[in-house]
């Protein structure tokens, strides 16, 4: 597992989520732990290392 820290879409809070490293594409929905807003989670990994992150609002 692999933790990546990155701010909140929608209230700019600095969260964290674990990442499966073994998985090389993942898109997932997770809510934020602060605001509990909705965030699309997209990752990329090769060789499990983080290659691409993106976190942005659902439906954006």
């Amino acid at each position: 597992m692999y933790e990546h820290f990155f701010q909140c879409p929608y209230c700019w809070e600095e969260i964290s989520f674990l990442l499966d490293s073994s998985v090389s594409d993942q898109t997932y929905v997770e809510d934020c732990e602060v605001c509990c807003n909705p965030i699309e989670i997209r990752a990329h990994f090769k060789n499990q290392e983080l290659m691409a992150f993106e976190a942005r609002e659902l439906g954006q």
